[in-house]
């Protein structure tokens, strides 16, 4: 049972981790088709024989997930799809189904929510997923989406966060930190529009940090190349709130610590360009940014030749025990630096 407390307990003490931390803890599953909930990046449910379900769900809410300002509806919607769907990518599940719940003011007109419904349809058949229902209403406080994910995945090629064991090689997809780049960009232009709206925007050349940004894909190809070379991973999770996150997150859930190197973390030439023409720290912005929506994972070590062999993988680490805990090797030392999570959190007070 829940306990109330007396003082008053602020949100923003615990954070978004926190407060699902404290919510899972009060949460007890009590049916047999309830495999796995509260906790990693979708719930698994157990209908058929040899078969799971995959669920999970996501809010976008504007003014705190994005802003219409420089989003187009479009992008907003095939957006929306795709950090839902890699979830199950999380999961090694495959989608199937998506459930479109949104909430609007009457700003927004039919051809509005059209252009917001075929950047969804757009990612629908990007993913080979069905939007099978959901909801509408009213809201008096701009747009919100909420979509639920539901896919499946045979019991056996299920892949948790709680997986991971020291010396296992910490791995991911791609390369991160352009999206955090690309919203910047984005709102350095929005502050110099509402400064002076007769200067046009300076976008030129910057296509693929606001690609990342405004239409991450999930990495349904890296599940495809994963099975084509024989790898499973021991442990998953999407880079959506930050590498350092992720990378805490997969320790604390299986129990384990990490080293991950500098030097080894992937960042494009673009993101590298654009952090040191904003004087930030490309590292920092990988390691916090967010929303890049790549595969984090950790293989056994057997596999090191046949991850090397996978396209757009990078071995960026290894576990450790959990007694030396989860630390960054800066470049060019033996320099160890604990990892500290400071992605975004939606209920943390913000600076």
């Amino acid at each position: 049972m829940f306990q109330t407390k007396d003082p008053r307990t602020e949100l923003s003490s615990l954070g978004e981790f926190g407060l699902i931390k404290h919510i899972r803890q009060h949460v007890l599953l009590n049916n047999e088709s309830s495999v796995c909930g509260i906790g990693d990046d979708a719930a698994v449910i157990k209908y058929a024989e040899g078969k799971q379900t995959v669920v999970s769900t996501d809010l976008l809410i504007e003014g705190v997930h994005f802003d219409l300002t420089y989003c187009p509806l479009k992008h907003l919607g095939y957006k929306a799809v795709s950090v839902n769907v890699s979830d199950l990518f999380a999961m090694n599940a495959s989608p199937k189904q998506i459930l479109v719940s949104i909430a609007v003011s009457n700003r927004f007109s039919l051809e509005a929510i059209e252009e917001l419904y075929a950047g969804m349809l757009l990612a629908c058949k990007r993913y080979n997923v069905d939007i099978v229902g959901g909801d509408t209403s009213s809201s008096r406080s701009g747009m919100v989406i909420s979509i639920t994910a539901i896919g499946e995945a045979d019991k056996n090629d299920i892949v948790y966060r709680s997986g991971a064991k020291p010396t296992n090689l910490l791995c991911v997809s791609g390369d991160l930190g352009a999206a955090y780049l690309g919203l910047q960009l984005l709102e350095r232009e929005k502050k110099i529009f509402l400064e002076n709206p007769n200067i046009q925007p300076d976008m030129e050349g910057q296509d693929y940090l606001l690609e990342r940004q405004l239409k991450p894909e999930a990495r349904k190809d890296i599940i495809k190349h994963l099975r084509e070379a024989g790898v499973k991973p021991t442990a998953m999770i999407d880079v959506s709130d930050g590498l350092a996150s992720e990378v805490l997150h997969l320790c604390t859930e299986s129990n384990v610590g990490c080293r991950l190197y500098e030097n080894k973390i992937p960042i494009d030439p673009a993101a590298m360009q654009r952090a040191q023409e904003f004087n930030l720290n490309p590292t920092m912005c990988a390691l916090s940014g967010g929303e890049d929506y790549e595969l984090l994972f950790t293989v056994d070590l057997k596999d090191h030749e046949k991850i090397k062999q996978v396209k757009d993988v990078t071995v960026i680490g290894h576990m450790t025990e959990n007694t030396e805990g989860a630390n960054l090797v800066l470049t060019g030392t033996e320099m160890l630096t604990p990892l500290t999570a400071q992605g975004w959190d939606a209920l943390l007070k913000k600076m």
